[in-house]
């Protein structure tokens, strides 16, 4: 069991963050023990797959820790298909056709993962917490600029400068960022969380579902179909 004073876990509702919440509470001895804190934050930011916050309340509620989501202006994300209206989601018809585009797509949202982060800071420091986990991985990641290893290792610096417990406990003592799931691809991921006991049929993916189902075309369905089919394992969410 970890000897952490509880952590925040970011959660979308999603495949890899999902798989990121049963890492941390495998780490917690959760769910037989709840001796070590462990909360869950999702964001409301009026996205096209506002689903993922309902996922999350059942897979918080599922794992029996205290979920908390965080409402935000829509007016924060502007020029992205995910936040925009006007703006339609990027769609692939392969893989490669994902690998071959070099360009940041238009899901990208500005700045999201270092909006989300400062609040798990805030939270986990208000709380007492020196550990926030985040389902970031540099593999298959669509291209966005904060899922790198690069952006996490400043984030972390950051903190350790910018917070009361960095400053006054040291680097080493200060709120740490996990992200265990940074260097693996989707099948690996995929077999992580089957090992974690994680509920894939509660989570959600899709950038812009129809009714609710998975449109099965855009990046997010396509890297999830490809870590299932690699892994040789049926999606249960489908």
């Amino acid at each position: 069991m970890s000897n952490s004073k509880g952590a925040v876990v970011l959660l979308s509702g999603g495949l890899d963050s999902t798989t990121c919440l049963y890492y941390a509470a495998k780490e917690y001895g959760y769910p037989k023990t709840k001796k070590i804190p462990l909360v869950a934050l999702s964001f409301d930011y009026s996205q096209k797959h506002k689903i993922e916050l309902t996922k999350s309340k059942k897979i918080s509620k599922l794992l029996g820790i205290p979920h908390f989501i965080q409402k935000l202006d829509p007016g924060f994300f502007l020029g992205s298909s995910l936040t925009e209206k006007k703006l339609k989601v990027r769609k692939q018809t392969s893989i490669s056709r994902i690998e071959e585009d070099k360009t940041i797509p238009n899901t990208y949202v500005p700045g999201r993962n270092i909006l989300f982060l400062s609040f798990a800071l805030s939270l986990a420091e208000g709380h007492g917490f020196d550990s926030i986990y985040i389902g970031v991985n540099a593999l298959d990641y669509s291209g966005y600029p904060d899922c790198r290893p690069d952006f996490i290792d400043a984030y972390q610096n950051m903190a350790n400068l910018g917070t009361k417990k960095g400053v006054t406990s040291g680097k080493e003592n200060g709120i740490q960022i996990k992200t265990p799931l940074i260097s693996l691809n989707k099948k690996e991921i995929v077999e992580l969380g089957i090992s974690l006991g994680t509920p894939f049929h509660l989570t959600h993916s899709c950038y812009d579902p129809v009714r609710g189902k998975p449109c099965g075309k855009c990046d997010s369905c396509l890297l999830r179909a490809k870590g299932f089919k690699e892994a040789g394992i049926i999606d249960p969410a489908l």
